[in-house]
């Protein structure tokens, strides 16, 4: 592990995706959502091919942070970003600060002015709302874990 500066940036489509790549994804998503969780769910969904990946790669290309960027119609009637992640050794390093920004800034590059929509975990409210996303539901359960809408209109 070392500072968010090391960290090698990449968007690209789910057909873009190496076999290496997309396991890298699966295994941390894996790790993270439903060992660290405790959360039996399905995770491949059916979404990730009509997604882009936002991967911040660290050294020995190890995944560092992720998240999927869903065009509007899949997840939400708006774009939306999910999935969103840091791996155990870079949490704590501000990784997940720049890859919200970076996701933000993706989304846009790939879907011009679209407002963005995401479902975050309740806890992460605060998190999201320094982006600009503003609460537009109440608490709610998904695979019993607390979760509010949230949406963005305008970028930072």
């Amino acid at each position: 592990m070392s500072d968010t500066t090391s960290l090698h940036w990449q968007c690209a489509s789910f057909d873009e995706l190496s076999n290496f790549q997309l396991h890298q994804i699966y295994q941390a998503r894996n790790a993270v959502f439903i060992v660290e969780q405790n959360c039996p769910y399905q995770d491949i969904d059916g979404k990730d091919p009509h997604s882009h990946h936002l991967i911040a790669w660290g050294k020995d290309h190890q995944l560092a942070a992720y998240l999927r960027i869903v065009p509007a119609g899949i997840s939400f009637t708006e774009a939306s970003l999910g999935r969103v992640l840091s791996t155990q050794a870079w949490r704590g390093t501000g990784v997940g600060k720049a890859l919200i920004a970076n996701g933000i800034a993706a989304l846009h590059r790939l879907y011009p002015a679209a407002p963005v929509r995401i479902g975050a975990q309740a806890y992460l409210e605060k998190f999201y709302a320094g982006f600009g996303f503003q609460t537009v539901s109440g608490i709610y359960l998904e695979d019993d874990i607390p979760h509010i809408e949230m949406l963005l209109t305008s970028v930072l």
